[in-house]
């Protein structure tokens, strides 16, 4: 994949989890920063995701750890957890908000 295809994957990705967290009706503040998404949670604690696009891949920052996820067959896929961001998202997304999330992301 191409840098300029993968930035638009990353950027259509960023909005999808934004619409995903409005349609939620939680209370989970987030903010895009140079492509940069902050997602904040009542205790103040953040999950951050972001691009590295030198290895085409979506790193997630979450008080249980680093991921770093791959594009594979449209989808993106975390290798040392074995799962989907979909799965990943919403598991660090329950823990920090310390209720049941579910972002659907398709």
């Amino acid at each position: 994949m191409d840098e300029s295809i993968f930035n638009q994957v990353i950027d259509e990705l960023l909005l999808t989890i934004e619409d995903a967290i409005d349609d939620s009706g939680l209370d989970i503040d987030y903010d895009t920063i140079a492509g940069i998404l902050t997602l904040e949670f009542d205790d103040q604690s953040k999950i951050i995701i972001n691009r590295q696009t030198p290895l085409k891949q979506l790193w997630i920052a979450a008080r249980s750890g680093g991921f770093h996820l791959d594009y594979v067959e449209k989808n993106w896929y975390c290798k040392t957890e074995d799962c989907s961001l979909q799965i990943l998202l919403d598991r660090v997304c329950t823990e920090q908000a310390k209720m049941e999330v579910h972002l659907p992301l398709t």
